[in-house]
């Protein structure tokens, strides 16, 4: 499905029709010009390649330069594709922008978390810990990670402490609850990664909201009347 290159300017609240506190997040998402088309007969998939955030032309190395020339569009910071189901349907040089999305959309965000640094077991895989009382000295240590005669090794896939973070991340299925064309803002429920001034993939999954597995269509959810 296609999509918008956006920066996460940050979070704030709204309260629904029902008076319910909703956590939102907000994205500026595009302009984004399509800068190139790729097909099935010439690349062996369907795409659209996008770009956000104009730079300054001495900014971008001469192939880059010539890339943007040839799509007549002002050299971009960000690239990324999305697969489209007919890259003919779009044109180089169009603009993308939050118009695609609706009020009740259902929609993807992909984007870097944030980093936390090399961290410990209990931080980074919620181990439990050893006990806080007097004479224990296992606090925080990760506890066995082999057996001494049979591997003679640490076991494969074993939870140690390491780097946290830092890593690329896509919430799924976040509801569009505000689309503002004019300052291209896009407002979803709940959070997205990274901080504030990251950027950010949102792809679009449904224009209507999903339905969920635990409802029962419209006529399975009377139940029959009793007979007296």
């Amino acid at each position: 499905m296609p999509g918008l290159i956006g920066k996460k300017v940050g979070m704030t609240q709204l309260f629904d029709e029902t008076g319910r506190f909703v956590p939102i997040s907000v994205i500026q998402a595009g302009p984004c010009p399509v800068v190139q088309t790729k097909t099935k007969d010439r690349d062996g998939y369907e795409a659209i390649q996008v770009g956000f955030e104009d730079v300054k032309e001495k900014r971008a190395n001469k192939p880059n330069a010539g890339h943007f020339k040839k799509a007549g569009v002002s050299p971009k910071r960000i690239l990324r594709e999305f697969r489209v189901t007919d890259a003919k349907q779009h044109q180089v040089g169009s603009v993308n922008t939050v118009e695609m999305f609706e009020v009740g959309s259902v929609v993807n965000v992909t984007g870097t978390s944030k980093g936390k640094g090399f961290q410990g077991v209990i931080k980074r895989h919620k181990f439990h810990g050893g006990d806080d009382t007097h004479g224990c000295t296992t606090h925080r240590l990760p506890g066995s990670i082999g057996a001494s005669a049979y591997p003679s090794r640490p076991w494969k896939g074993q939870k140690l402490p390491g780097r946290m973070g830092g890593a690329r991340v896509t919430v799924r299925n976040l509801t569009v609850v505000g689309v503002d064309k004019e300052r291209h803002l896009l407002l979803v429920r709940g959070a997205v990664p990274g901080g504030p001034n990251g950027y950010l993939e949102v792809k679009m999954v449904s224009k209507a909201p999903l339905k969920k597995a635990h409802e029962a269509p419209a006529e399975q959810k009377k139940a029959p009347a009793k007979k007296k």
